[in-house]
């Protein structure tokens, strides 16, 4: 039976993915020792280093360096983006051809690591570097190490200074009640206060979430915890902000075009600390004038969603070696910081919180001063099929009648359900 991605994700989630990944398995009948000299030729799949900068940076800079310590290795790059990215994985999977090094999201260890797909990494690297505690935890599962940061991109509320100065208002929301108000005030002659829509809902709705002090999953991740009080408030806070004029769902602004915010018709946005380096490329009298701020979201506790990539080894790596090379050599203080310097995003490393790059950028700078506050989403080994369901059973709740209660149920009865499967 032929599988494709869907029928896959269904069989991971259920627990019957064995034989989708029997030519993978936990690499003890294909793989060479991790032990032994780095060389051969592996493959790298990418969901990152756009576009021609991107590709010179990964393969003439970081790339070259890597070639120069481990002459003996041949490194492919398998570039893709983030929306193909789970397809490849499943289909490499089901083929049994999966790449030796994976570059995957935040919250996609424990789905992987569950089925034994990508390999444990030595607990040494987890101190190698001074990383931010907070930000090796999506990289463990079952409390052993399975990837390393390479970047991170932290949602964050940017705003107009010259808008809060106009309308008399000298501090940012220190909670909901006060983010529900200063939207109102802001929202007139066509400009919205709040746009908390031009990020994707299922983690705008999350980062409510973890700011109203609701989890998404027990610590084992086996039992289902946004469906209380703190999950349904989250959601009803945007019906709240529709209904007071002051956000609009259909005025999102699409990825990579000028935000909102950029354009003035929002004050306030949630968005992604990459902002800096989209707003310094189409808008950089904002950044001249000094007319943008950020801060971190708070209700009941401050909250910064932390996203990212990471990357791993595939256990079927036929040159085990060469790919745990290539991900210590990814995950280097030098390839961080060049790979967050081409994408405007965060490293997650205390060793470059002093570097130029991040001074520069301020949002990145907020970001890392703030990562006590960053929680991770994921958190079970169902989360693939979980993610993919979040925002289309949401959005009823925010552009039909369907209740922020009814719609949290509903999202909790399937996440249950694939959390049973497993």
């Amino acid at each position: 039976m032929q599988l494709n991605r869907r029928s896959l994700l269904a069989a991971i989630g259920a627990g019957t993915a064995a034989a989708a990944l029997g030519g993978c398995g936990t690499g003890t009948s294909t793989a060479g020792s991790a032990e032994g000299p780095a060389e051969g030729e592996i493959t790298l799949l990418t969901p990152i280093y756009e576009g021609a900068d991107g590709k010179t940076l990964l393969e003439k800079e970081i790339l070259g360096g890597f070639r120069k310590k481990y002459p003996d290795v041949k490194v492919n790059v398998d570039y893709t983006t983030y929306a193909q990215l789970n397809e490849k994985i499943t289909t490499g999977l089901a083929g049994g051809l999966l790449p030796d090094v994976l570059m995957m999201g935040v919250g996609w260890i424990p789905p992987f690591a569950a089925k034994k797909a990508i390999a444990e990494l030595p607990e040494k690297f987890a101190s190698a570097h001074d990383y931010e505690k907070r930000v090796l935890e999506p990289s463990r599962y079952d409390g052993k190490l399975y990837a390393l940061p390479v970047v991170l991109d932290t949602r964050i509320v940017v705003y107009r200074k010259d808008h809060f100065a106009e309308a008399g208002i000298k501090k940012t929301p220190a909670n909901w009640a006060e983010l529900r108000a200063v939207a109102k005030q802001l929202t007139k002659d066509g400009r919205i206060g709040f746009d908390p829509f031009s990020i994707d809902l299922r983690q705008c709705w999350e980062t409510f979430l973890f700011a109203n002090g609701g989890r998404l999953f027990s610590d084992d991740g086996r039992k289902v915890l946004f469906t209380d009080a703190r999950g349904v408030e989250a959601l009803q806070f945007f019906k709240d902000l529709i209904e007071d004029g002051s956000a609009v769902y259909a005025k999102k602004t699409d990825l990579g075009a000028p935000t909102n915010v950029q354009t003035g018709k929002s004050s306030m946005m949630m968005t992604s600390s990459a902002l800096w380096t989209q707003v310094g490329q189409q808008t950089p009298d904002l950044l001249k004038g000094d007319k943008l701020g950020a801060f971190v979201l708070a209700n009941r506790r401050p909250a910064m969603l932390q996203g990212g990539t990471l990357v791993t080894q595939s256990a079927s790596s036929r040159h085990p070696a060469a790919a745990r090379a290539l991900v210590e050599y990814l995950a280097t203080p030098e390839s961080i910081l060049g790979a967050a310097r081409q994408r405007g995003s965060v490293p997650g490393l205390k060793d470059l919180s002093d570097s130029g790059y991040v001074k520069e950028n301020k949002f990145v700078d907020l970001s890392l001063q703030n990562m006590g506050d960053a929680c991770s989403e994921g958190g079970t080994a169902a989360w693939m099929e979980i993610r993919e369901k979040i925002k289309p059973t949401l959005e009823p709740a925010i552009v039909g009648n369907q209740s922020a209660k009814d719609a949290i149920a509903e999202l909790g009865r399937l996440a249950e359900a694939a959390i049973g499967r497993m």
